[in-house]
């Protein structure tokens, strides 16, 4: 009788299969994580700087929001500009947040008046139950077909 000691070809063609075939349906759901972190990480982004936009506007007489917001990444915003270190005065946010994905931003409309704001961010998860169809405010749509969208309290 012959001692057992290895694989044959067969069983480990059927095990490489099998693997593979696990992989390629766990993949997508991981690739899907992924997209919806970076879509919380921009809703949360939106309501720092809507924060930040309050701030600023207490500190305005009369009351009024900013045109735009800085946009250049990890700088700190205050009462007298952006920069890196902080410059004097009343810090709005240490470090103004980016969109994770590179080459997107967040979106900021003010009306004439300067009175009311529209934050935007476009969202990769087209089925964010907190998206909306309606991204005229981020910079002419959304690849997704879906955008988050913070207005003034």
């Amino acid at each position: 009788m012959k001692n057992r000691f290895s694989f044959t070809l067969i069983e480990l063609l059927v095990v490489i299969a099998i693997i593979g075939s696990l992989s390629a349906l766990l993949l997508p759901n991981f690739m899907g994580a992924r997209e919806r972190a970076r879509d919380a990480q921009r809703k949360s982004d939106l309501k720092e700087i809507q924060k930040a936009l309050e701030f600023y506007r207490q500190d305005k007489t009369p009351p009024v929001f900013p045109t735009s917001i800085p946009i250049t990444p990890n700088l700190c915003w205050t009462s007298f500009g952006a920069g890196s270190p902080c410059p004097t005065g009343n810090v709005y946010m240490n470090k103004v947040p980016t969109d994770p994905s590179p080459g997107k931003q967040y979106y900021i409309s003010v009306d004439n008046n300067n009175l009311n704001y529209t934050l935007c961010a476009c969202l990769e998860n087209s089925a964010d139950p907190d998206g909306t169809s309606s991204c005229t405010v981020c910079g002419g749509g959304c690849s997704s077909g879906k955008c988050y969208v913070v207005n003034q309290p």
